[in-house]
């Protein structure tokens, strides 16, 4: 998740003719509708297009438009979720993994009818959808996604003899274990990177814990969640990674921008920032999806993104809903993906974004996308993190087994307190 401190500031006045109007209030007889949007999701540009289709077909509304910073949101929406609603929003964007937090207490409008009956929510990319949802009613709606990929060098598989991307986990291994060579790194990748173990415990059948009976429990020792650190093990040896650190101590640009790392795995976007410490690079990145065990499916990914909630309180429910409705709709998202190179909240738009290589193979990922387990509480497991202190122990030498037991029964002390 993005956390940022907060900063409520106005939108320019192309965006929010009336800056200091309170929310809710009328402007020429038109009601306001006031929408929280996280800052850097979408540029100027395009919601000042938004704002203007959207008043020019709904003439009985006018947006106010807000950005907020992601650090310290949450207090924020919080205090907005429990009062009166007057004078807060109506539309909030939050984070996919967020949702379940915010639903508690009741606090959030059901969406279910209108994302079955009119938004094809059978359409929505799951790591998206998955998360926006509580006892099967529709909460969060999908907004925009964004997964890692493996970032490559062309001219470091054209060297090795690789003439294509591999399609399968073992062809990956194999293409890394030719790379690994030559004072080349075949991959760099950190001991700690959580979310891409994740989707290799997520592709063999795992999952990071479970819920039976109301009870969340740790799940890393299970058959299939052994299975997936065994082959984040024997992937992570074919480079020089940290054991003991994550994707960003160093920053994983920095590293493979010096020139000896073949691969990496992070979001597209990382391929700027890679070109701009070394442009020497430039023209030399190529772009492919996680593979997975077979060829004909992608393997599974950490999915984050944005999904869009209608606090309870608000004052106008059919208008929020409307502006939602047009945010995530086929037009606007397939916009905002091209803009942003996001990837659409619909696998059926991956055709949008086909013509930029690394957002169309974090598409082809995201069709197969999960996130983090769906409870409060999972929180205080990503603050105390022993999935990393598990894998850096595995990857010192530890027996699997036996750490994934300690991890899990941490995970459930803190997702279930008293039963670990």
């Amino acid at each position: 998740m993005r956390r940022r401190f907060l900063a409520l500031v106005c939108v320019p006045a192309a965006l929010a003719s009336a800056c200091g109007a309170l929310p809710g209030s009328s402007s020429g007889g038109r009601q306001t509708v006031t929408v929280w949007l996280m800052k850097d999701s979408a540029s100027q540009d395009f919601l000042r297009r938004f704002t203007e289709d959207f008043e020019h077909t709904h003439k009985d509304l006018r947006l106010d438009i807000r950005i907020q910073e992601w650090t310290g949101i949450g207090p924020k929406v919080q205090a907005a979720l429990s009062g009166d609603g007057k004078g807060g929003p109506d539309v909030v964007e939050v984070g996919n993994t967020q949702v379940a937090q915010y639903v508690e207490g009741g606090r959030l409008t059901n969406l279910t009818l209108e994302s079955m009956r009119d938004w094809g929510m059978q359409q929505w990319v799951p790591g998206l959808a998955e998360p926006g949802q509580d006892n099967s009613a529709q909460y969060g709606i999908p907004w925009y996604a964004a997964n890692r990929v493996v970032v490559y060098r062309k001219d470091l598989f054209e060297k090795a003899g690789i003439k294509a991307p591999p399609r399968t986990r073992a062809e990956w291994l194999a293409d890394t274990e030719k790379l690994d060579t030559g004072g080349n790194q075949g991959i760099y990748l950190a001991g700690q990177d959580w979310y891409t173990l994740s989707g290799f415990i997520w592709d063999e059948g795992g999952d990071l814990a479970k819920e039976n009976s109301n009870v969340w429990k740790g799940t890393l020792a299970t058959a299939a969640a052994l299975r997936g650190m065994d082959f984040y093990q024997r992937l992570q040896k074919l480079g020089d990674g940290p054991v003991g650190a994550d994707e960003e101590h160093p920053p994983q640009a920095g590293v493979f921008a010096a020139g000896k790392v073949a691969q990496i795995v992070a979001v597209p976007g990382v391929a700027q920032a890679v070109v701009q410490k070394n442009p020497a690079l430039k023209g030399k990145l190529g772009f492919f999806a996680v593979p997975g065990k077979s060829a004909g499916r992608p393997g599974t990914v950490f999915t984050g993104g944005s999904d869009l909630i209608v606090p309870r309180n608000t004052g106008d429910r059919d208008a929020a809903v409307a502006v939602v409705a047009a945010l995530t709709g086929a037009k606007w998202d397939t916009e905002l993906a091209r803009t942003m190179n996001y990837v659409p909240n619909k696998t059926t738009l991956a055709s949008a974004v086909a013509g930029e290589e690394g957002v169309a193979a974090m598409a082809a990922g995201a069709a197969h996308g999960r996130a983090t387990p769906s409870t409060p509480q999972w929180a205080a497991v990503e603050a105390d993190n022993p999935i990393k202190r598990y894998m850096t122990k595995v990857l010192s030498g530890g027996d699997p087994r036996t750490e994934a037991c300690r991890a899990s029964q941490r995970i459930t002390e803190q997702l279930a307190p008293g039963l670990g």
